[in-house]
């Protein structure tokens, strides 16, 4: 045995404090030097043929580590994991997603998930992870819904991730599920829209029912402080702000209406807020509502009912 402990330091810093037992044999390890650390306790198995070589809580990058090394040659952290590497998400996911070139096979291991492609994962950096336009079309592709989707592409775009990247993806991936839906996405997040509520607020209410758009995402400075708009009417003096967060309490905080205040005082526009009920379940009524706060700062149209039903009908009467 002539593996010494700077070997095998230097080794697990490199991977975030995994090895695999292949390595250490390289090294000169024995099968029963690496099966004493282990009966110490001062290592563990995390997967077949991989260790953990420090104890205490294991952190998100060595799970990442240990599930490359695990799957072998050509594997790639992919979806969620991927997601999380590119600063997509800030959590980490409960599953580790890996992608590897779709003529080999990997035993199942807890904590995996295991993809094929053909002929391999684009990948770069260490781990080798999915290219970031190629981890917007794995995360798209596997989206339960198109809410789902919309919310993936919108936080790609907000770690940076250009239009020109997920179409060139897209392009070299041809045919897959939801192809059609992230064009669509993309086009949208270009033109501002920013989150799921804000595509509905934009399909749903404005367009479906032919109201005039909004500029999307209004930077400006009001009372010295730089304030954000989801929806400004210029002309019309009105704007929509839109809370996506199902599960915020009472609706609206001290600092909107501070900010709706302000906005009024500034430049005399009103302000509508909408949750994400008024958006996805009942959009004609706020879609009328949105009308007739138009029409009273002076826009002269009048709204397309969607249905025999629609609440917008009273207006376009």
């Amino acid at each position: 045995m002539r593996l010494t402990s700077d070997v095998v330091a230097a080794l697990a810093s490199r991977q975030a404090g995994v090895v695999t037992t292949a390595q250490l044999r390289t090294a000169g390890a024995d099968d029963v030097w690496i099966g004493r650390q282990v009966a110490s306790g001062r290592w563990r198995r995390l997967h077949r043929g991989v260790l953990l070589t420090y104890s205490g809580p294991i952190t998100w990058r060595s799970r990442a580590w240990a599930g490359v090394l695990y799957a072998g040659p050509g594997a790639a952290l992919s979806h969620e994991a991927a997601a999380m590497r590119h600063e997509f998400i800030a959590s980490p996911p409960r599953q580790v997603d890996l992608t590897i070139p779709a003529r080999r096979r990997v035993m199942p291991s807890p904590g995996l998930t295991i993809h094929l492609r053909a002929p391999g994962p684009r990948a770069a950096g260490r781990p080798l992870t999915t290219v970031r336009g190629d981890t917007v079309v794995d995360l798209v592709a596997s989206a339960a819904c198109a809410d789902d989707a919309v919310g993936w592409v919108c936080a790609a775009s907000r770690a940076g991730v250009s239009r020109a990247e997920i179409l060139d993806a897209a392009d070299v991936r041809g045919r897959f599920r939801n192809s059609g839906l992230l064009r669509e996405i993309v086009a949208e997040v270009t033109v501002g829209i920013e989150s799921p509520l804000e595509r509905r607020y934009h399909r749903d209410v404005e367009r479906r029912h032919r109201l005039p758009p909004a500029r999307l995402q209004v930077r400006e400075v009001v009372r010295g402080l730089w304030i954000r708009a989801d929806a400004v009417y210029d002309e019309y003096g009105l704007r929509a702000e839109l809370d996506g967060n199902v599960g915020h309490p009472g609706g609206r905080t001290d600092d909107d209406t501070w900010r709706d205040n302000a906005v009024m005082l500034a430049t005399g526009d009103r302000t509508l807020r909408y949750r994400w009920r008024h958006v996805a379940v009942t959009p004609c009524e706020t879609a009328a509502q949105v009308a007739a706060a138009l029409r009273r700062g002076g826009w002269p149209g009048t709204p397309r009912p969607c249905s025999p039903t629609c609440a917008t009908r009273s207006l376009a009467l």
